[in-house]
């Protein structure tokens, strides 16, 4: 198993549970898992494997209590390295991706364009307009939000934005454990996505230099992200509960 796969891993179920905890519900951090007791937000599981253990047993304890305690609506479970069949229990596999890894040796990827203004977002306000932009058009009522200003306050968090003309066009989170820096939430323009890809790598590097980035994708961001010198580390799943 590649550590890379480990850490990233790791990363991940932290800022999850960064997510959750400033809506007051935390998760538990267990030797093989991170899990979450408690609904969560959108979007974000109630489960994260950290290791790829030759017994698997625990985390398929852990998944069964949480469906003996009935979380209502939908609840996933990220099985962080492809060892889980979870199929039988009533789960369908809604996300197939790779963790990614970028050295810090590699320097910051060109991003710098006439008119774009990048810089970290720090007030709840700007945050809320950041989290407007992350989800796009819905053409429903909204929705409660994910982002709360409780983040804003953890040092190890920055929550990066582009602006065109005082409107946020793109963003990501750049999150620091460990030795490593996590990369998520990318959104971008369709139009120029790699360009802005460019730039929110640019930012989280800006943000903690000197350490590599983790993070997962798929599809075309995937290759946007090895474009930009990410390595594929291990695959990943996201199985919601149907």
């Amino acid at each position: 198993m590649d550590e890379r796969m480990v850490q990233a891993a790791r990363n991940n179920a932290i800022w999850c549970d960064a997510v959750c905890r400033a809506h007051g519900r935390p998760g538990e951090f267990l030797p093989d898992l991170w899990v979450n007791h408690q609904p969560t937000p959108r979007f974000y599981p109630n489960v994260v494997t950290l290791t790829r253990p030759r017994d698997l047993s625990t985390q398929l304890r852990a998944i069964a209590l949480l469906e003996a305690r009935g979380l209502t609506g939908d609840w996933g479970v990220k099985d962080s390295f492809c060892a889980l069949d979870l199929a039988a229990s009533g789960f369908q596999v809604v996300v197939e991706a790779h963790w990614l890894w970028r050295p810090a040796t590699l320097p910051p990827p060109r991003a710098e364009r006439t008119g774009i203004r990048w810089a970290r977002i720090k007030d709840a306000a700007a945050l809320a307009a950041w989290e407007a932009a992350w989800e796009g058009p819905t053409g429903e009522e909204t929705r409660p939000p994910v982002f709360l200003p409780r983040l804003l306050a953890d040092q190890a968090i920055a929550i990066l934005a582009a602006y065109d003309q005082g409107r946020i066009v793109a963003g990501a989170v750049a999150s620091r454990t460990d030795d490593v820096v996590g990369l998520s939430n990318v959104f971008t323009p369709a139009a120029d996505s790699a360009h802005f890809w460019a730039g929110c790598v640019a930012g989280a590097m800006a943000a903690f230099p000197g350490l590599p980035l983790v993070g997962y994708e798929g599809g075309e961001e995937l290759s946007i992200a090895q474009a930009l010198g990410f390595a594929t580390v291990g695959p990943l799943r996201v199985w919601i509960k149907i």
